[in-house]
Formats: C-alpha cells, structure tokens, sequence
C-alpha cells in the first residue's frame, strides 16, 4: 500500500501544502497542493488536483489557530488519501543558525533549539514552527523533518559571512546566513541535470518574487548573497526596503523618536515596491500603472538587481550564466529584459523572442552569458529531504 508525506511552507498569513504519495519502486508522484489564507483573519483552505482542478475549497473560522486549521488540513489530507497512509510531514524552516547545516528529524530537543533562534528571524521563525508544533499535538507520531533555508549558504566563504562589527557579535551568532536556500539548492539540481557545463561554471540566480534575493554560485556551491544575518537584506522586495544605510535606522531612532516595533514595522511591511510606488507591493499592478510613482519603483527594483549582480561578479571571478526564478523571475518578460539590458557589459545579449515566450534559455546564441529561465520549486526539496532523512521510498 503505498504512503503519502505532507510538505508545509508557512508564512505570517498563509500555509502552502503538498501531497505527495511515495513508494519504494517508483518516484513520489504529486496528489495535491493548496494553501490555507488569511490565518488570523479569515481563513480560506484551497486545493488542487495535479491537473489543477479544485478539489477543496472551505471557509474555516476566524478563530482558530494554528493547531485547530493544521488539524482541519491533515484531517482533510488523511479523508483525501483514501487508502494511502500519511507517514511524515516535511517542512520548511527559515533560520537554521550555525549548527541546523542538513535536514533534520524533528524531536523536543530540536524543536527547543529551532525555537531558540527566533531572535535571528523574529518575523519567520514562530510562522515555520508553529505546524511543527500542531502536528505534534494533533498527530504526536507523525515523523516531521526541519529543512532549511540557511542550510544552502553554509559553504559561503567566512570572508563573505562575516560583518566588520565587534568580534563578540559573531561570536553571538551575527553574521551573514542567506536565505532562498531550497530554492537555489532546487536550482542548482536542475542546472545539473539539463545544463551541465554551466552548472560547473559561476552562475547568479536571481529568486526574484514577493522576497527577493540573488545567490553567486560556483560550480553549484554558494559563495556569496544578497540576503544576510535577516531576511531584509539585499534586494528592494515587495513591502522590504533590503539593503540600508544604518544611520537612516539613527535617524528613525533619535529623531523621529520611533521604537523599534515602529520601524520594524516600516522595514517589513511598508517599504519596497509599496512604499516607493504608494500603490502595490504587486509587481503585475505597478507594471500596468501609468503612474509616475509605479515606474519610479520598478525602475529601483531592476536597478538594485542590476547593481547588486554587478557586485557578485566580482565575487565570483566572472560570469557565465544568470538564471531567472520565483514569481517574477519567472513570469515577468520585462523586468527580465530591463535587468539584463543593464548587465549588457557583461557580455549579456537577450533573445527578445525567446524572452516574450518564456523559453528556457533566453540569450542568443552570441551571449557571453547564458542565460535562463527555470521555475522554483521548494515543495520539491522539501519532499526530497524528507524521503532521504526518514529513508522513506523515492524521490
């Protein structure tokens, strides 16, 4: 009889789900995938079948929490199963610190030390375990597995994890961790299977969605990224400001006389693509505004990328190849075209058909620079994770 892993990607708002059913002779094939909106204000529990038709769509009630709408999903996901049996959840963890380098097996004294790194990411870390705790108390034998964003950056260089601040900070666990890890480890394994050479090379991948960040990697080992010791680094994002003169947080400080709830608040929540156009964090809707405010912002945004990738150029010696992911990066033909018509130094040539057509390769054949277009899929390594850290069937 064959076995089923529930995959979970909590955010602050939202859970993403997947069901995948696994066996020993054949590859995990997908069952089903869904989200959970609106946690805290009104929840809606959405699913799709593979071929992307609904096949659940439920208004929970506002009052419950976490464990009450996980118990709602693995009750729904076990009725789904029929005579498959659910064998484990995989999650996906934010911040991994110092020590959480690989997938790991959840048990109490993980969970005690996953949640001892909330202040490292205080924002993302209660939301990633928060089902691991409601499975817990709804299925308390279910195996979970933690797998990690950070876990990927982990081979970064100490000269690129490192801030110039006193040492006694680093020594605290302050340093530059990365983030977009199953993403880019997904990337990574794509490049491999269907560009080889280049996966060897030094290639930038730019996840470029809601959160945004770019990862320099080397012969598929990341040696440097945007992101850092937060997820708010880097990158202008949809509602982050990514990367910031600390002086201007000073500022805020001494003469706005803002705390910190106030200015976290700015930094997370109103600043980027929202604070700058005063309209949308939505890439879609900025790009079809005619409003002087909305250009201003995407123009920040592909400069940012643009700058940004120029500098881990050079921390890569050169470069062969940018990839383009996540929801932008995947879908927007014209950030893609501004971004590499700033990158045209480079040796970056783009294929304008190719591009509009969302080809997989979308440079011309003269580019010095291959570049690409690979959708992301996190549910994908999580799965994986999970299959090999419990040895359960195939991936």
């Amino acid at each position: 009889m064959p076995d089923a892993i529930l995959i979970l990607n909590a955010g602050s708002s939202s859970l993403k789900f997947a069901l995948f059913e696994i066996a020993e002779e054949t590859p995990a094939k997908g069952i089903a995938r869904g989200a959970i909106d609106g946690i805290g204000t009104a929840p809606h529990f959405v699913a799709h079948n593979t071929q992307g038709a609904v096949i659940g769509d439920e208004h929970w009630d506002a009052g419950q929490d976490h464990e009450a709408l996980i118990g709602g999903l693995l009750d729904w996901a076990e009725g789904h199963l029929g005579k498959d049996t659910l064998v484990a959840a995989g999650h996906r963890v934010v911040h991994g610190g110092r020590d959480f380098t690989a997938p790991v097996r959840i048990d109490d004294a993980v969970l005690t030390a996953l949640t001892a790194l909330t202040p490292l990411a205080p924002l993302h870390q209660p939301h990633s375990l928060s089902p691991v705790r409601a499975i817990m108390a709804a299925r308390p034998g279910l195996p979970q597995v933690a797998c990690f964003d950070t876990a990927f950056h982990h081979a970064m260089p100490a000269v690129a994890a490192r801030y110039a601040l006193p040492r006694a900070y680093e020594d605290e666990g302050v340093r530059r961790y990365g983030f977009h890890g199953l993403s880019y480890e997904f990337i990574e394994r794509q490049l491999r299977e269907t560009a080889p050479e280049l996966a060897q090379g030094r290639v930038i991948v730019a996840h470029l969605g809601n959160g945004a960040s770019l990862c320099a990697m080397s012969n598929g080992r990341s040696l440097d990224t945007t992101m850092g010791f937060t997820a708010l680094d880097g990158l202008m994002m949809g509602t982050r400001c990514g990367a910031i003169d600390p002086g201007i947080l000073l500022y805020m400080l001494q003469e706005k006389r803002l705390d910190a709830d106030a200015i976290e608040d700015i930094l997370y929540r109103k600043s980027g693509l929202l604070g700058v156009s005063g309209i949308s964090a939505d890439m879609r809707e900025l790009a079809e505004s005619a409003d002087p405010h909305a250009r201003e912002a995407v123009e920040l945004f592909v400069y940012i990328i643009a700058r940004e990738a120029a500098a881990l150029v050079s921390s890569l010696g050169g470069l062969d190849g940018l990839v383009f992911t996540a929801g932008i990066g995947e879908h927007t033909p014209a950030i893609r075209q501004a971004i590499c018509k700033r990158l045209e130094w480079l040796g970056v040539i783009l294929d304008p058909i190719a591009n509009e057509a969302h080809a997989t390769r979308i440079s011309t054949a003269e580019s010095s620079v291959e570049v690409r277009v690979i959708p992301t899929d996190e549910e994908a390594m999580i799965l994986r994770h999970t299959i090999e850290t419990l040895k359960l069937g195939t991936v």
